[in-house]
């Protein structure tokens, strides 16, 4: 979860509620679902609070939801801009991070509060939406200290987003005294050898240019030139990555904590070339993008969720305290609400997800519990009296049990299994389906459903190359992949999956576990031999419950143990659950 220091003053400042002391303040914050984790050593708030909410990364975003939570603010705020009088030009940026969006901010007052603000939320949105900066990295610069090119109508100004060769483009990077070409950086600053490793493999690198010539090496790192202090008053904000709507929504959110600090947001043009990379060829972009989203949701679903009876008027009121404009309409479900959400809200994807807002402003502890309209007697469901008592077989044959994360990443699903991905194998392959991605993941070592629980019993047998053997272990849980004849496109089943790790596994060792498992459940077992990447050829077979095959046993291969840093064999088997019914 993350975590943001916040100077409980300048929230005071921020609110206007100078009468608040901060205990009110804490009670306040939990209510909008930050949590007072201490202090830290300069006495601010360390706030913990669910990671879809980025625009609480900085004080400025905090302050405005307590803003609409004491109903000082209304509905959606969309800042005043002004016209784009800069250009940035976008040709021959690199293929492998084509993207490019920016912002000015002008007449701001800074001071040390304001800058070590927009520094951690810079670096908040690293982490999380930029994805360590790989997917989106942020810029901000001095305007003054820029010279801008003249554009092609000749008005305004311009700067360039292009490619330079990292053996030949010098500048003086920040934190530096002299001048470095990015190879140098890479291998010698501090912060290049932190965030080299995103571009180390490109021919040209990503570079920004003025008229004076290189201030920007992104995503590692600025110039000097250019750097950022509190007598800093015009800002120019450029952001470079793979995905527009990422670096789009990342700008939209600094604009917003600028804004409220007093400066006045400017448009920038963003000029792609004919011939650029992704579908912005030839267009411009008149950024930063302060369009409004809107999503419908009806009446009715609003208080079945929130189980409370609510007028129009109510529900259009909470939902301008919660930061919404809500207009009612009619649909073919009877009255619904069409909601406009604001720019720097990146995590309304659903309806669901107004409804939380609108519960918010109600507030939820004013919720009376009620019991449900209905009686049930309750019983453990078929599959899960299976998985119990398949759990209690496998602990008996003296595998430990395990819950892993039904989570992981592509890597570690097939490539350090040494399973190819599903378009270069065989389909009938255990582990080897088409995986479930995470459309717009917050981790970069979360970004599948797993389709087979053997890799996440290994990464455990890697983090526990410290413990004594042998390791006997064992879990059942979710394994899921692309499925169209679903009615969901996903196909989810639970998977028995173990391991034997000591001096002596074998093939023999799994499969005598194996068919006391299947003996058990009274299911003929049979092994005849099979191939599969992960195992060893040779020592790997098909694992055949009643006639059906389920799964694969075997010993894993070398490679496998290599990529894992293991040095002993590990034998292994894994299975459909439903084949023990």
């Amino acid at each position: 979860m993350p975590v943001v220091d916040v100077d409980p003053d300048e929230l005071r400042y921020l609110t206007g509620h100078d009468e608040k002391d901060d205990d009110e303040l804490k009670s306040d914050l939990f209510d909008l679902g930050l949590e007072f984790e201490g202090w830290t050593e300069d006495d601010e708030f360390q706030l913990e609070f669910a990671p879809d909410r980025l625009d609480r990364l900085s004080v400025e975003g905090v302050a405005r939801s307590l803003r609409y939570h004491y109903g000082d603010d209304r509905g959606v705020d969309i800042p005043n801009t002004n016209s784009a009088d800069w250009t940035i030009e976008v040709e021959d940026q690199p293929d492998e991070r084509p993207y490019v969006t920016g912002a000015i901010v002008r007449g701001l007052d800074m001071d040390e509060a304001a800058l070590e603000s927009l520094i951690q939320l810079q670096e908040k949105l690293h982490a999380t939406m930029g994805r360590k900066r790989a997917k989106g990295a942020i810029g901000v610069h001095d305007l003054t200290m820029l010279k801008g090119d003249s554009v092609t109508d000749e008005t305004g100004k311009s700067i360039t987003y292009t490619s330079a060769d990292p053996d030949e483009a010098t500048f003086v990077p920040l934190d530096a005294d002299a001048e470095m070409t990015p190879s140098e950086v890479m291998a010698s600053h501090e912060t290049g050898q932190t965030y080299g490793d995103l571009v180390a493999d490109f021919d040209r690198v990503p570079a920004i240019y003025d008229a004076i010539g290189l201030f920007s090496f992104p995503p590692v790192i600025n110039g000097r030139r250019t750097e950022v202090s509190v007598d800093s008053r015009d800002l120019f904000i450029e952001m470079t990555g793979t995905d527009q709507w990422t670096i789009d929504h990342m700008c939209n959110i600094v604009c917003y904590a600028l804004a409220a600090r007093g400066g006045q947001v400017e448009k920038v043009d963003v000029s792609y070339a004919d011939d650029a990379p992704g579908e912005y060829a030839g267009k411009t972009l008149e950024r930063p993008d302060l369009s409004v989203r809107t999503k419908t949701v009806t009446h009715d679903r609003i208080e079945s969720i929130l189980g409370v009876s609510l007028d129009s008027r109510e529900i259009i009121d909470y939902a301008e305290r919660a930061g919404l404009d809500a207009t009612e309409t009619e649909s073919d479900d009877g009255v619904a609400y069409e909601v406009e959400i604001p720019p720097y809200r990146v995590d309304v994807i659903h309806p669901l997800d107004i409804i939380d807002d609108i519960g918010r402003a109600l507030g939820f502890n004013s919720l009376e519990p009620t019991y449900p309209d209905v009686s049930t007697v309750g019983g453990r469901h078929d599959r899960s009296r299976l998985e119990d008592a398949a759990r209690d077989a496998l602990v008996g044959l003296g595998f430990e049990d395990l819950l892993n994360f039904h989570m992981t990443n592509e890597a570690e699903n097939f490539e350090r299994m040494n399973l190819p991905m599903p378009d270069d194998g065989d389909a009938d392959t255990v582990g080897l389906a088409d995986p479930v991605t995470i459309q717009e993941p917050y981790s970069e070592d979360y970004t599948i459903l797993r389709t087979w629980a053997l890799p996440s019993i290994m990464m455990v047998l890697e983090n526990n190359t410290h413990r004594s053997y042998p390791q006997d272990l064992a879990e059942i849980g979710l394994a899921a992949g692309l499925d169209d004849s679903e009615n969901t496109g996903v196909a989810e089943h639970r998977t028995v999956a173990a391991a034997l790790a000591r001096t002596d596994a074998s093939y023999e060792d799994a499969k005598a576990r194996l068919q006391a498992l299947a003996d058990a459940f009274d299911k003929d077992l049979e092994t005849p031999p099979t191939a599969h990447p992960s195992f060893i050829g040779g020592r790997a077979a098909e694992v055949v419950l009643d006639g059906e095959s389920v799964g694969v046993v075997g010993e894993i291969h070398p490679k496998v143990l290599v990529e894992h840093d293991l040095e002993l064999p590990v034998a292994a088997f894994e299975f459909r659950l439903d084949a023990l019914e």
